[in-house]
């Protein structure tokens, strides 16, 4: 596994989150397609939230805090428990932003990081690179989900007219 390529996919996907995040307002991000998927606003809360107190935290515990025990979390909980779809969008999009440069910043100060350490626990093991990997592809995933926000949203403010030129989604 390579660092930087690691931490090049962290970066290039922060990115892309901004982008995806950009010039939506207060009420669109509250809007859901369903009673079952999540509002763009309910997927910035949970990407803060994993942010600050599941990913970088617990790769933390992997690398230096063996000795401690592994807290649990609830992330599908936390969108009711938090009231994810009643916070402030602006403010929760700045906190999930700062709270990710305090992640990149972590991560470039990590010095000869062993990759291959394994954390055991009673809710498992995991190595290093496992959560490292696992934090990038996470990004991948919410930004594959606001990508079909985005996409919903279009559909429902230009009715009466058809994306379907578009093509298959």
């Amino acid at each position: 596994m390579k660092f930087t390529t690691l931490y090049q996919e962290l970066t290039q996907s922060t990115e892309m989150i901004r982008s995806l995040l950009a010039g939506i307002g207060a009420e669109e991000a509250r809007m859901k397609p369903n009673s079952k998927t999540w509002s763009i606003l309910e997927v910035t809360c949970h990407l803060y939230d994993e942010e600050r107190e599941d990913f970088r935290e617990h790769l933390d515990f992997i690398l230096h805090r063996q000795d401690e025990e592994w807290h649990r979390i609830a992330p599908q909980g936390w969108v009711k428990s938090r009231k994810y779809n009643e916070q402030d969008f602006g403010k929760m999009k700045a906190k999930f932003f700062r709270e990710r440069k305090k992640s990149l910043v972590w991560l470039k100060g990590l010095k000869n990081a062993d990759w291959n350490i394994t954390y055991k626990s009673k809710f498992g093991s995991m190595r290093a690179g496992d959560m490292f990997v696992s934090w990038a592809a996470h990004d991948n995933l919410h930004i594959r989900q606001l990508v079909e926000l985005r996409r919903w949203h279009i559909e429902k403010k230009t009715k009466p007219f058809k994306i379907g030129y578009a093509g298959d989604w």
